[in-house]
């Protein structure tokens, strides 16, 4: 075969292969036919990885048998059901050669021409990329089979991958056994059948929609966001005030109608959560408090007494209370979420305050808090925490990831004196000092984060997935936002900061992000008191925005 024409028209989803090795020659050059296909900006963000081990066959196969049988429930019919279960999808331990094709998120930390658009191109690079491949393996008389029908979480997790390394699949390769009449294995098995011709349009003039939102004076677009914001700041504008009259209110009140995309925004069953976790660094002295009064405090929040408690039930805000890693093991309760890492971390200052594989533990399970809470109908999502010593976590935190010196980040957290603060100062500073790892984020939270400082950062980010206000507490719930930030900067749009607490260093953080604060009450308590204490302030953006009258209704004559 050595047309080009001859090669598009054949099969593609190969699922039956010889036993015949796949030379190196052949791999090798069909790789080298991926890395020549378009790669957005020259990003060169398409990796490879190849799969020779009968046991890690064997491990992906399970991966896909667990993730079939889910798939084969999604259809109601019985025989399309029946029908669906005998289709081989797959030929993970048949086929002699296993690769996965991968794209590399870290890219997207430097400017990239080619993703000012979509992020996505990236991976758009990387099809290319296995096209290519299918190509060249079959010019050479080899094929591929794609296998798509996995859980992307478990396969990044068995195969090693960190964060930033996103795989298409499993791509099963050699010699095909068969050329199944050159048709798709669907189209042949009469599951579906694919159109003769390309489905073609020609687009040539605007549509009505298009040419009410475009400006033929500057040539630009009028964006959907534009016209809201345009909506939103006249409202403000034109309620029975002067203009700016209602100060902070006003930018809030726009920030929320933006974010939801309404003139009527409303705030939808509110949920604080409270990540409690304990400290391995705590051994060392740096509190004032016992590491046992982690424990306490969540029995505490659990018995309804503590201050997050009080001003909840004030402000009718739902409370859920997860035990990210406190050293102790908690009996059964309907009210505490369950999402323990560990007991506890190490101490930074021997080592790693936890494993790469407790990181993504803790982004997965902070994940799952806040996707089942979205799941309610909840828009409106605050963090609070609790563990002994996390003002330290925290402060080397914010010095490793802004490059701040340790003295500017370190405050008296739960009220420890002028000498143990600077005992607390010296401590931390060695710490940092020792660290010897890599310089990539991931890298620095295992060694120096803390299991619910992580949980609030994964959280936060799930809150921006689903569209949620986030309520951002104080010092140490600011230095999860910036682990989030870091992750995704447009979580800015989100996010609304309760308060400025006593931490010295918290409005320097603050400053570092470009965010103010609504109050400024002194409090250093955590918990996520201040996004309870600060939701009145929102419902008054809201109802001021909703409910206020406009000169034009109320007859008022502005100026």
């Amino acid at each position: 075969m050595s047309y080009l024409d001859d090669i598009l028209r054949s099969r593609r989803d190969t699922r039956h292969f010889t036993k015949d090795a796949v030379p190196d020659a052949v791999i090798e050059k069909a790789l080298q036919a991926g890395h020549m296909a378009p790669s957005v900006g020259l990003t060169d963000a398409t990796r490879y990885y190849l799969i020779q081990s009968d046991e890690i066959k064997k491990a992906v196969k399970q991966l896909f048998v667990d993730y079939d049988r889910k798939a084969a429930g999604q259809t109601d019919n019985p025989d399309q059901k029946e029908k669906y279960l005998s289709l081989k999808l797959e030929a993970i331990e048949d086929a002699p050669l296993g690769l996965v094709i991968c794209y590399d998120r870290s890219v997207l930390n430097n400017f990239t021409i080619g993703t000012v658009g979509s992020n996505e191109s990236i991976k758009f690079s990387a099809v290319c990329a296995a096209q290519n491949i299918w190509l060249s393996l079959t010019e050479q008389g080899y094929s591929m089979g794609w296998v798509s029908i996995l859980n992307y979480f478990d396969f990044k997790k068995l195969l090693g991958f960190p964060e930033n390394i996103e795989p298409l699949g499993y791509f099963c390769i050699g010699k095909p056994a068969s050329d199944y009449d050159n048709q798709p294995m669907l189209q042949q098995l009469n599951w579906k059948q694919k159109a003769s011709n390309p489905w073609v349009a020609t687009i040539d003039g605007f549509s009505a929609e298009a040419i009410s939102e475009y400006d033929f004076t500057t040539r630009n677009f009028i964006s959907k966001e534009e016209k809201i914001s345009e909506a939103l700041q006249y409202k403000i504008d034109h309620k029975t005030k002067p203009t700016g009259a209602l100060g902070v209110l006003e930018p809030l009140a726009k920030q929320i109608g933006m974010l939801f995309q309404t003139l009527h925004p409303r705030i939808i069953q509110p949920n604080i959560i409270v990540f409690a976790a304990d400290h391995g660094i705590a051994q060392h002295g740096v509190s004032a408090y016992p590491q046992d009064v982690t424990r306490q405090m969540v029995t505490n929040f659990l018995e309804g007494g503590a201050a997050i408690n009080v001003f909840c039930k004030q402000n009718n805000i739902r409370l859920s209370i997860v035990d990210a890693g406190v050293n102790y093991d908690f009996p059964p309760n309907a009210h505490l979420i369950s999402a323990k890492a560990a007991k506890g971390t190490q101490s930074f200052l021997t080592g790693p305050a936890m494993s790469k594989s407790q990181l993504e533990l803790c982004f997965s399970k902070g994940t799952e808090v806040v996707a089942a809470i979205a799941k309610t109908g909840s828009n409106c999502v605050g963090f609070g925490e609790m563990g002994i010593g996390n003002t330290s976590t925290a402060s080397v935190l914010m010095s490793v990831l802004c490059g701040f010196p340790i003295e500017d980040c370190v405050g008296k957290g739960t009220g420890v004196n002028d000498e143990k603060l600077q005992f607390k100062k010296e401590i931390l500073q060695k710490a940092i000092a020792d660290y010897n790892g890599e310089e990539d984020l991931d890298s620095k939270l295992a060694y120096f984060g803390g299991f619910e400082i992580i949980q609030m950062a994964a959280g936060m980010l799930e809150g921006y997935h689903n569209n949620m206000l986030i309520l951002v507490d104080g010092f140490i719930g600011t230095v999860a936002y910036l682990i989030a930030f870091m992750k995704n900067p447009a979580l800015k749009n989100n996010a609304v900061f309760s308060h400025c607490s006593a931490e010295q260093a918290h409005q320097k953080l603050l400053d570092y992000l470009g965010a103010k604060a609504i109050l400024q009450l002194d409090l250093r308590l955590g918990e996520g008191t201040g996004c309870a204490i600060v939701f009145p302030i929102i419902q008054s953006a809201l109802v001021f925005l909703n409910e206020m009258a406009s000169f034009e209704s109320a007859g008022v004559s502005n100026k």
